[in-house]
């Protein structure tokens, strides 16, 4: 092994920026492979357990899943006064499918993801990611473009919930961060719907992405509310956006919303509850004023890309 460069069977190095980077004892590779789209690769690791790494970058470990998953769709969906069909966005490994399937309200999940490959390979190295949520009778998995899926629908939902991986410089999922694809998202709710959407890093060094995103989806919503949570395996704080035309989470109180997870949830959380949501939409003044700042929208000529 070189001095600079670690044996990627003995340390996987986690590109966070350009300049920052975690190294992550191996202890096994049990995948790995190449779609159409990505490369994919299931690693056990020393500090995270079994993970979910798509093209070199950590998307899900065993070990902290559930705080990322619970995140994203729990303060949307218990905003809503009782959603019966859902749609999701990616979400491939089945965690955010799991998530939305603990609402008893919901009675039909409309599953869109583009790598069919990501779905099977996790469902065979990562089966407790899903917890056998794809086997549901309530679910509908299509394998296709999200976005196409969203322009040629004419079905509407009461929640949406976007779980798409980074919007990497000329990936598959680099115009689902527009403000074209967002007006989209909109056109397919429901009336009195919400949406909530997985928006890149919120940590102090590496704000643009979270910033643009916010301010873009601005632009086509009415009610937009920023928050975040720390996600340890991705060794920083991660953006999410709830975003609706008529609700605003934020402004739920911690009694309502554990008042909604005893009624409403099938099993217990183990991340999330009122106090927990209270926490994740107090953002600090300098993330507040970045996003207040002035500044360009992403659309599908100018559109976002990540490191």
């Amino acid at each position: 092994m070189s001095d600079n460069v670690p044996d990627k069977h003995t340390w996987f190095h986690d590109g966070l920026t350009p300049d920052l980077g975690t190294l992550h004892k191996v202890d096994a590779i049990l995948y790995s492979g190449r779609s159409a789209y990505q490369s994919i690769e299931v690693m056990r690791l020393r500090s995270f357990g079994t993970c979910l790494v798509l093209d070199g970058k950590i998307q899900s470990s065993e070990a902290d899943e559930f705080v990322y998953h619970e995140a994203l769709v729990h303060p949307a969906m218990l905003s809503h006064p009782g959603p019966r069909s859902v749609l999701i966005a990616g979400g491939g490994e089945g965690a955010t499918l799991r998530e939305v399937l603990r609402h008893k309200t919901v009675e039909n999940v409309t599953m869109v993801d583009l790598d069919d490959e990501v779905v099977s390979v996790c469902r065979q190295y990562l089966p407790s990611f899903s917890a056998s949520a794809f086997d549901d009778p309530r679910v509908d998995l299509i394998v296709g473009d999200a976005r196409k899926f969203m322009e040629q629908s004419d079905l509407r939902f009461d929640a949406i919930i976007i779980d798409l991986p980074d919007p990497l410089e000329a990936g598959p999922a680099q115009l689902l961060y527009t403000r074209e694809f967002y007006s989209f998202v909109r056109d397919r709710l429901a009336d009195g719907g919400i949406a909530a959407i997985q928006s890149e890093s919120s940590r102090w060094y590496d704000l643009d992405a979270f910033v643009a995103i916010v301010r873009t989806l601005r632009d086509v919503f009415k009610f937009v509310s920023p928050y975040q949570a720390h996600i340890p395996s991705f060794s920083s704080l991660w953006g999410f956006t709830a975003v609706s035309d008529s609700l605003q989470p934020e402004l739920m109180e911690a009694a309502e919303i554990d008042r909604r997870i005893a009624a409403r949830i099938s099993s217990p959380l183990r991340s999330y509850d009122g106090t927990t949501h209270r926490g994740m939409f107090a953002l600090p003044r300098h993330i507040r004023s970045s996003i207040d700042a002035a500044g360009a929208v992403l659309t599908d000529e100018r559109p976002l890309a990540v490191y």
